[in-house]
């Protein structure tokens, strides 16, 4: 029987699309493509939370393993709403490509839990991330699969992951998870690693299309961990942030926005509404906005078929992961929007959580100066290898960058064998 991307829409659909297209390309047989498709482990949990005011309440939790041909699989943990099975088994997948495209010793895996942490206090979170990890115990480990920050979550409850599982085993284990506080054993750069590496390549591809920074400007849409540290690389570089937005809002000035101002007013306020250095914006049209690079750093499926023709960025520079649905890509293709793929753009916070479990491996840590170089130097080798295959294949850096990842890790199965 012939391996077929399975239908629907969403951001399943969109990573199964790339992988089908990546297999066509490499040549690649069904049942390899089958076998690349196809999650390793799926664990659904629930997870029972007594309220602060003594009600229960139930949440669904999941963890995707979807490869380990190249390491222990590893990938973030999101609170959301949002979070579905689906969407899961999506991230999982773009985590392998990630961590194979940056040469970083991992398979991809993601996790979830279907809550809104806004609406919940910091113990009723404590007791919901203890539970999550006490069910998922089986499965994760250092040597087996490695939980980090995302979405809704944050080094609080990678400390709390760590706890739950160290005293499961008995004594520490700094290298279960990443991105935890500096003082349980987490790496210097890891906080802003992300937001790091998306502004190095945003500055790659700036380049690449003969734009100074220095006379460019941005918008970015989501105005998070990843957003706002991507506003404060950028405007370092000399960039002009004319456009942010968050879940509640979005500000404007054509002269551009004093970031340092605006993450003040953030810290204080919780929101980017209300800033008095620009003008209330309609959230939507940040991605839309009249500047050189778009930087989509929120959710997945924010670019699609309705708005990507009214993109006037030359650059798009996937903070997200999953930002651009299928649609969206072929139509910013034809206008030739430079559109860098999620798996390369946001690579930093992999790459920097590689460098913390490899320091939790060795008990010893490295100096900031010595993650940020080696973070640039690995983002910069990735950058070279996508854009070098891109232009030898007539390939866009999507196409390129999925190509190669599926390439590695493809490689590596075969090399392992299958076991009978």
């Amino acid at each position: 029987m012939t391996w077929s991307t399975p239908p629907g829409s969403g951001p399943l659909a969109d990573a199964h699309a790339q992988l089908s297209a990546a297999v066509a390309h490499l040549g690649y047989t069904d049942g390899i493509h089958q076998m690349l498709a196809t999650p390793r482990r799926e664990m659904l949990v629930s997870v029972p939370l007594r309220r602060d005011d003594g009600s229960i309440a139930v949440y669904s939790g999941f963890r995707v393993q979807h490869n380990f041909s190249r390491g222990p699989a590893k990938g973030g943990l999101r609170y959301s709403t949002a979070v579905d099975l689906d969407e899961v088994r999506a991230l999982a997948m773009w985590m392998t490509w990630k961590c194979a495209l940056v040469d970083v010793p991992y398979g991809g895996a993601k996790g979830g839990v279907a809550i809104d942490p806004r609406a919940h206090s910091h113990a009723e979170l404590e007791r919901v991330t203890r539970r999550y990890t006490s069910e998922i115990l089986p499965i994760i480990g250092p040597e087996m699969d490695i939980p980090a920050p995302d979405f809704g979550t944050s080094e609080r409850e990678m400390a709390w992951i760590m706890d739950t599982y160290s005293a499961s085993v008995g004594h520490t284990v700094p290298g279960c998870v990443t991105g935890k506080p500096v003082s349980l054993g987490g790496s210097y750069g890891r906080a802003g690693a992300t937001s790091r590496g998306v502004a190095h390549i945003a500055a790659l591809a700036m380049a690449s299309r003969g734009i100074d920074p220095k006379a460019a400007s941005a918008a970015i849409q989501g105005f998070g961990k990843v957003g706002l540290g991507a506003a404060r690389y950028l405007a370092g570089m000399g960039v002009t942030i004319r456009a942010v937005s968050d879940v509640d809002g979005a500000v404007f000035a054509h002269e551009g926005l004093d970031i340092a101002r605006l993450v003040a007013h953030v810290e204080r306020t919780g929101s980017v509404v209300g800033f008095d250095g620009g003008d209330p914006f309609e959230p939507r049209g940040v991605l839309t906005c009249d500047v050189d690079v778009v930087v989509p750093a929120a959710v997945e499926g924010v670019l699609t078929a309705d708005n990507a023709g009214d993109v006037r960025a030359s650059i798009v520079v996937e903070g997200a992961n999953g930002p651009t649905t299928e649609a969206a890509d072929a139509i910013l293709a034809q206008s030739g929007v430079l559109v860098v793929p999620d798996i390369l753009a946001n690579a930093g916070g992999v790459v920097v959580s590689y460098f913390e479990w490899a320091q939790a491996n060795q008990a010893y840590q490295w100096s900031e100066r010595d993650v940020n170089d080696r973070l640039e130097e690995r983002m910069e080798r990735a950058w070279r290898d996508v854009s070098e295959y891109a232009a030898v294949h007539e390939l866009s850096l999507r196409a390129a960058a999925t190509a190669l990842a599926v390439r590695r890790v493809s490689e590596a199965h075969q090399l392992r064998g299958l076991y009978p």
